[in-house]
């Protein structure tokens, strides 16, 4: 099979086209003609020390903090989740009750059960039709706030995944009356306030904490991210504390130049790479407006950078139609998700990369319903005839009750209480210690302590039988779970 380098270097030069993360579309060398290998160093005398900086390192997140309009930012290599981490952890004491939408990534939960934090869940909108989440209410954080008054803290995602943006200056408000903070989970919003075609970013709508993951959407490598503090509601120490616990104790200096490249970008070429970006996007969005069996979805508040493109009435699953696009266009989609699947752009983007993607979807657009069998033939998904017949035959896919939470999931690690395996479609009714999500987007059906309701195994098994992957389970098709739960 030859080495991951021999794979990657073969994979790079192919004329495969990434619809999907980091940004940079592996294009923008923003490290110059170095070789990685040769700016690899280590804390040596003249590059300061991310843990303690007071040189290089600490002016340039001063300049990251002004490029964001936040008060104080920290560079993260571990990732968007590392800031997750520490930003719940600082703003809780363990014990504490936590206002949480139940749409946010699995770091949040990870927090959550690191911190012995008890969860009050918030659920967001959804889009029936695309078995899609959508907005946090604003209102809906306000009712769960006057019926909870222990909460300590709220965290949110705004954008999601598919782009679905929440109202985060009416959410800061409503949290600020309690004076309580809010993190925003901003990872996939990184690019958000640099041009009028997308929102402005969370630290200018009232967000205490917002974690921004460079790499997702923006010109930077893998793992770089962002965490902004503002205000006077955090303590600052404790979650700079848990930044130094949680993160590397040797970070690396290739990401954060990286980082600090990226920033460069942001404050002096701005408009250079926004400019053509939102103009190509807007006229690619324009295009694909005229799908007759395919459709763009889209919210009242969205990111246009994400393209979520609805198999419609095609008869095809989004796992379908991301398998076309690879297999037949050589075109890489980030997610493939039910019914639609999720194309991630980025100013590392060519205008040739949106012609492809374009041509691509009107031809699969005109090819329906006559030759349907035929497409299915071409990209060998017989796996998944079932599943697409079934996606056919069903309108409305259940959405998933509210949780049921027995047990915090702090609590059911530590309990010693007998467990079983149990088979999925064996389990409503029990609680489980296990999550079950897909990856990505990362978003647990099931969290450790919840009762499994019938309608998590139906979707479950819904995603199976198309061929999903269902992860954060020890056994494929099994659940743990309390054997008198």
């Amino acid at each position: 099979m030859g080495s991951l380098y021999d794979r990657l270097s073969e994979y790079g030069r192919s004329d495969y086209y990434g619809f999907h993360m980091p940004g940079h579309k592996r294009r923008l060398n923003m490290l110059g003609d170095e070789p990685a290998f040769a700016i690899d160093i280590t804390e040596i005398e003249g590059f300061d020390d991310l843990h303690h900086a007071d040189g290089i390192l600490k002016e340039a997140q001063e300049r990251a903090s002004k490029v964001y309009h936040g008060d104080e930012t920290h560079f993260l290599v571990n990732g968007s989740s590392v800031g997750i981490l520490s930003a719940v952890a600082g703003v809780t004491r363990r014990g504490d009750t936590i206002l949480v939408a139940r749409n946010c990534h699995k770091s949040v939960y990870h927090a959550i059960e690191m911190n012995g934090l008890n969860p009050v869940y918030l659920a967001p909108g959804f889009h029936v039709s695309e078995y899609m989440n959508t907005e946090i209410s604003a209102e809906d954080v306000r009712i769960a706030l006057e019926k909870n008054p222990k909460i300590r803290a709220a965290v949110i995602v705004s954008p999601t995944y598919e782009g679905v943006v929440s109202d985060v200056e009416a959410i800061s408000e409503a949290v600020h009356e309690k004076g309580i903070p809010v993190i925003v989970d901003e990872a996939h919003g990184a690019h958000f306030g640099f041009h009028p075609y997308f929102p402005e970013n969370s630290n200018r709508k009232g967000a205490d904490i917002v974690i921004h993951s460079l790499h997702k959407t923006l010109p930077s490598l893998t793992q770089t991210a962002l965490l902004h503090m503002n205000g006077s509601l955090v303590r600052r120490e404790r979650v700079r504390r848990y930044l130094h616990m949680l993160q590397s104790s040797s970070p690396s200096y290739v990401l954060m130049a990286s980082i600090d490249s990226c920033i460069d970008l942001l404050e002096n070429r701005r408009d250079e790479l926004f400019v053509p970006y939102a103009k190509n996007l807007q006229r690619l969005r324009e295009e694909l407006a005229g799908l007759r069996r395919l459709k763009l979805v889209h919210t009242n508040r969205y990111d246009p950078s994400k393209l979520v493109i609805s198999a419609g009435n095609t008869g095809l699953t989004g796992r379908d139609l991301s398998r076309i696009l690879l297999e037949k266009y050589h075109l890489q989609m980030e997610m493939s998700a039910g019914g639609y699947a999720l194309a991630m752009t980025s100013v590392g983007d060519t205008p040739e990369g949106f012609r492809r993607l374009s041509c691509a979807l009107k031809e699969i657009d005109g090819s329906y319903p006559s030759e349907e069998r035929n497409w299915k033939e071409d990209v060998k998904v017989h796996r998944e005839e079932k599943a697409a017949g079934d996606l056919r035959k069903r309108k409305n896919i259940p959405c998933l009750p509210p949780p049921d939470m027995v047990y915090n999931s702090s609590e059911i690690q530590e309990m010693d209480c007998p467990v079983e395996s149990r088979h999925w479609r064996d389990c409503a009714g029990y609680v489980s210690v296990e999550y079950a999500y897909l990856y990505p987007p990362g978003i647990p059906f099931i969290v450790p302590g919840e009762r499994v309701s019938q309608e998590a195994v139906n979707v479950l098994q819904w995603y199976y039988e198309m061929g999903f992957s269902i992860e954060g389970l020890k056994r494929d098709s099994y659940i743990e779970v309390l054997t008198h739960g």
